[in-house]
């Protein structure tokens, strides 16, 4: 990390510290709310497609059983290591506190590099990995539930589920020993949006608040705002696409290989479509190029999502940092020394540790959803229609006036599982952004938006401490 010798957790450890002076919790307490419960570090060996046998390295933290199941990603990466699992695992705890998701944090990890196995050895990795967490009870609907993070997706959540189910057979509610499966093995119709969906949702919020855009010198609402998105994985593919269709301009994305700017605003899956062509993002018609990756952030816009890897912002960029929101899709984008930066210039960080829980949030739905064995919508979406139609009915009767196609579609439409979830999801991070704004407003020596966050965090987990007696 630039600037200082603070490890990932141990920033995030910093961030903990700096909120404790505003809650009243004691000592003991919050020591017990801090620390990682649980660490299981393995080591196990996977035959490669060439006969080799190679040693992989792989990690599961519980950071918290105030509530069970834990919860948290599995992520794929060559930069995997204890410290790191341990901090993602510490802002899941907070995170699912703030949107009121009822999970201990959680978080796991394989050092490898996904793009350099085939999907055979990425298959045997992971199934492997799987039976090495039931053995040790690390996995389960009712111990710890994981889900896709960096590196990882559908494909091998569905490995893992059907590892589980092989060796727990009979378990009624083993589906919900993981989400972002598909559809066809448990999943829910809008977990693939929903992270980039629920940054949006969080920041479109921020932006209806008339007083905190006033002081940015911003006009209320997302409407007419450059975006640049930095990272067009899953997250910022999805919180491109939702700005762009609600009259935001995404003047820049960026990528490891480089970014592109138009002032005129940029189709994020024309750009997904033109990388997946060319294996790059540059070169794209109407676009001009931004060769170092890192230069995409200094841009001048009204709010930056970085949505790509942890420490992009730092102590040594966050001074040109010309964004008035910086809004974090990704874990940890920003340091603590960019946070100070941003307080003294004015610049509204929205965190990480709720802003992007628009996955946890639909991964909750997904779990209650393996749990119930039935599909969102299922009961009621005929009724809903069938009632709606009938209530039309006797207004058109009455009125003599017949209502307009358009709007007779949408009165007669039954909620699908997605609308559900979608609707779910809103409710989940309108109610999160308000709860910390609210904690930040009424508080005025609460430096920034992120200690009002952890403020949030430690009191909800504080006080089921306190309720299960466990601390006076």
């Amino acid at each position: 990390m630039s600037g200082t010798n603070y490890s990932f957790f141990q920033s995030v450890e910093r961030s903990f510290d700096k909120a404790t002076k505003f809650t009243k919790w004691e000592k003991g307490l919050l020591e017990q709310i801090k620390a990682c419960n649980s660490i299981y570090s393995m080591r196990f060996p996977v035959k490669m497609d060439d006969g080799r046998i190679e040693v992989i390295e792989a990690y599961r933290v519980q950071h918290s059983h105030h509530k069970t199941p834990c919860k948290g990603g599995i992520r794929f990466s060559e930069e995997v290591n204890q410290d790191e699992v341990m901090a993602l695992a510490a802002l899941m705890t907070y995170k699912c506190a703030i949107v009121n998701v009822p999970f201990g944090g959680g978080k796991g990890g394989i050092k490898i590099n996904p793009r350099k196995h085939s999907a055979y050895e990425l298959e045997k990795i992971t199934r492997r990995y799987t039976a090495e967490l039931v053995k040790k009870n690390f996995i389960g609907p009712g111990t710890d539930v994981p889900a896709p993070d960096y590196g990882t997706g559908e494909r091998e959540m569905a490995w893992i589920v059907d590892t589980y189910q092989s060796l727990r057979p009979g378990e009624i509610d083993a589906a919900g020993c993981v989400t972002g499966k598909p559809i066809t093995q448990g999943g829910v119709r809008g977990r693939k949006e929903a992270t980039g969906l629920g940054v949006f949702f969080g920041v479109r919020e921020v932006c209806s608040m008339p007083d905190v855009m006033a002081k940015l010198g911003l006009t209320t609402g997302v409407e007419g705002k450059r975006v640049v998105v930095q990272g067009l994985g899953n997250v910022g593919y999805h919180s491109a696409k939702y700005f762009r269709e609600h009259g935001s301009k995404v003047i820049a994305i960026a990528e490891y290989e480089g970014a592109i700017m138009n002032p005129d605003g940029l189709n994020e899956e024309e750009v997904f479509q033109h990388r997946k062509k060319t294996g790059s993002i540059l070169n794209f018609p109407g676009a001009t190029n931004i060769t170092k990756s890192g230069d995409a952030l200094e841009l001048e816009c009204d709010i930056l999502i970085p949505a790509a890897l942890e420490n992009v912002i730092n102590g040594e960029n966050a001074d040109r940092i010309k964004a008035k929101i910086v809004g974090e899709a990704a874990n940890g984008p920003c340091t603590p020394e960019a946070d100070e930066v941003f307080a003294k210039k004015g610049i509204l960080c929205i965190p990480d540790m709720y802003l992007n829980a628009g996955g946890v949030t639909v991964s909750y739905f997904e779990w209650l959803k393996n749990l119930s064995h039935v599909r969102y919508g299922r009961m009621e979406k005929r009724f809903t229609e069938n009632m709606n139609g009938h209530i039309l009915g006797q207004i058109e009767s009455l009125t003599g006036k017949q209502v307009g196609e358009k709007e007779r579609s949408m009165i007669l439409h039954g909620a699908d599982e997605v609308d559900l979830v979608h609707s779910g999801l809103e409710e989940s991070m309108i109610s999160a952004t308000r709860e910390v704004m609210d904690c930040w407003k009424s508080n005025p020596e609460i430096p920034d938006m992120r200690t009002a966050a952890y403020v949030v965090a430690i009191n909800k987990v504080g006080t089921s401490y306190a309720e299960l007696g466990i601390f006076p």
